[in-house]
């Protein structure tokens, strides 16, 4: 059998809140020590996917500052279009915007 490492945090909630988590849990059929523990790793990884996506976004930012190639809108919007009706489609080539 697996030994799990876990420590001990002592949060403290108002009333109000303590409740609202108890219901919350009740109507999931879950504890609120289970309620809350799902909660906060959801929040968590949330964090974490939003973090990925700022660490992406400047990087594909840079990118674009450094090459000043791009896709055009009217491009990106008829794949997405084509992709979401089940189609393959190649994916639209970046270049410089012309005058």
């Amino acid at each position: 059998m697996r030994s799990i490492n876990m420590s001990t945090t002592t949060i403290r909630l108002d009333d109000e809140l303590k409740a609202r988590i108890a219901a919350a849990a009740a109507r999931s059929d879950k504890s609120s020590h289970a309620f809350i523990l799902e909660a906060l790793s959801d929040l968590v990884e949330r964090s974490e996917l939003d973090e990925e996506l700022h660490r992406i976004a400047d990087k594909r930012w840079a990118a674009l500052q450094r090459t000043g190639e791009s896709v055009a809108w009217e491009d990106a919007a008829a794949y997405l279009k084509a992709r979401a009706a089940g189609k393959k489609v190649r994916r639209p080539a970046a270049r410089r915007p012309g005058p």
